[in-house]
């Protein structure tokens, strides 16, 4: 079984986007479920997507892993799971939050537990949404007005609203 996966979807439009051009959303959970359905709620906005099982298989497609290269891949987004073995999600967010080079990046912080002390340390810690699991279509919804088509991942910002 792969660590990372990636995807690409295409919403029922009359013209496909290409895929350089398509926003791509990097998805971190340990449950292979909620990966699963995350992607396949993604396909209808039109994104790339790639997947991780845990915060470390993060780091390391996003070029912040220990030893990294500084071979950075490129994402628009970051939809995170809060409860992971070893890291949290909100490991994950300070860490993107703290690099100059993509502190930029929006990052979502999914959970299934509504703790208001979570989820206002995340967002105090940067996110830009908090959402409870499991996601649905209409929480695709609300970001999906947000996701501009960049030509060149990162080099706009994606505006969630909280």
């Amino acid at each position: 079984m792969a660590l990372l996966s990636s995807s690409s979807s295409s919403c029922s439009s009359s013209m496909a986007e290409p895929e350089d051009e398509m926003p791509h959303v990097l998805a971190v959970d340990d449950s292979s479920v909620d990966r699963k359905l995350i992607e396949r709620l993604l396909a209808t906005s039109s994104c790339k997507v790639t997947t991780a099982e845990n915060v470390q298989r993060a780091l390391e497609f996003l070029g912040l892993g220990e030893g990294h290269t500084g071979n950075r891949s490129k994402v628009n987004l970051i939809i995170t799971d809060y409860c992971m073995p070893g890291m949290t999600g909100y490991d994950l967010l300070k860490r993107v939050k703290g690099s100059s080079d993509l502190k930029e990046i929006p990052v979502v912080i999914v959970s299934s537990e509504n703790v208001p002390t979570r989820i206002k340390k995340c967002l105090e810690g940067g996110a830009q949404e908090f959402m409870i699991k499991p996601l649905k279509q209409s929480d695709v919804k609300k970001l999906r007005c947000h996701m501009a088509k960049f030509k060149q991942p990162c080099s706009g910002r994606l505006c969630i609203g909280r």
